[in-house]
């Protein structure tokens, strides 16, 4: 597997960049919502779809026997051990109503394990990037625009700054905004970007102090999961309050503290 990390790493980037510009260019034109999911909240823009599109055509011009999940298209089976896990825009509510704070999200498995992904901050051009290369100090490489990520230092719990997020469901929000009001007298303060992907680049290049919400799935923290990891952040999967994986994220420092604080505020349900 030597070098291929890197290799999955580049292509990641430069398609990346180009469905960001067709979602700026989208956006310039205004925003049409396409569909609806799992609620009336849940919404598909027409330049997500269009956006995956763009990504599963260029990665498969490259590397036709790869495999394929995508949030808003059918599955790709392939036969070369790599697949490729993409959020077209993660963040689609935030880019409906015009906030800079969505992204594009891209990462690469091999043989089921993560070792390349890309996190492109498609309103502010940023560019986070990260691949394994297990011979290198920290086992990888993470960097935002070239330049080397590292999670924030320590820091006692009532003086971090944590991430978190609401479901689509009112049901779930409702348990997540009490577990949240329990947490928030605990630390510094609670913020909520709507972007899972970028809240875990914000993880890896310390601007946050952990990250920790239920009801996302492998493709909204697959790419900003590893280059967090990579940065010296630790991510857990747990079984959240209502049933559904919980992501929690932090520098890897403190991280037995936030997990046991999102035990002890209601987010699990253990």
């Amino acid at each position: 597997m030597s070098g291929l990390p890197q290799e999955l790493a580049d292509l990641a980037l430069a398609t990346a960049r180009d469905a960001a510009a067709l979602v700026l260019e989208h956006a310039e034109r205004g925003v049409d919502v396409a569909a609806t999911k799992s609620s009336d909240v849940d919404v598909v823009t027409v330049a997500d779809r269009a956006a995956e599109d763009l990504i599963r055509s260029r990665v498969l011009a490259v590397r036709p026997d790869d495999a394929v999940l995508g949030e808003e298209g059918d599955d790709v089976a392939g036969t070369s051990g790599v697949r490729w896990v993409v959020d077209p825009i993660d963040g689609t509510v935030n880019f409906l109503y015009g906030l800079p704070e969505f992204s594009v999200s891209i990462a690469a498995e091999v043989d089921g394990e993560v070792v390349a992904g890309v996190v492109l901050d498609a309103a502010k051009g940023r560019a986070y990037v990260g691949y394994v290369a297990p011979d290198l100090p920290g086992g990888g490489v993470a960097t935002r625009d070239g330049r080397p990520l590292a999670a924030r230092g320590p820091a006692p719990l009532a003086q971090r700054l944590i991430a978190t997020g609401f479901s689509y469901s009112a049901e779930m929000r409702a348990v997540q905004a009490a577990a949240t009001a329990r947490m928030l007298p605990l630390v510094r303060d609670i913020r909520r970007h709507g972007s899972c992907a970028l809240e875990l680049c914000h993880v890896a290049e310390g601007a946050l102090d952990g990250y920790l919400e239920e009801g996302v799935n492998l493709w909204d923290y697959a790419a900003g999961g590893l280059i967090a990891r990579l940065a010296g952040a630790r991510l857990g999967v747990l079984r959240g309050a209502t049933g559904r994986d919980l992501v929690v994220c932090g520098p890897g420092h403190g991280y037995e503290e936030l997990e046991a604080l999102a035990r002890a505020t209601g987010f699990t349900g253990e």
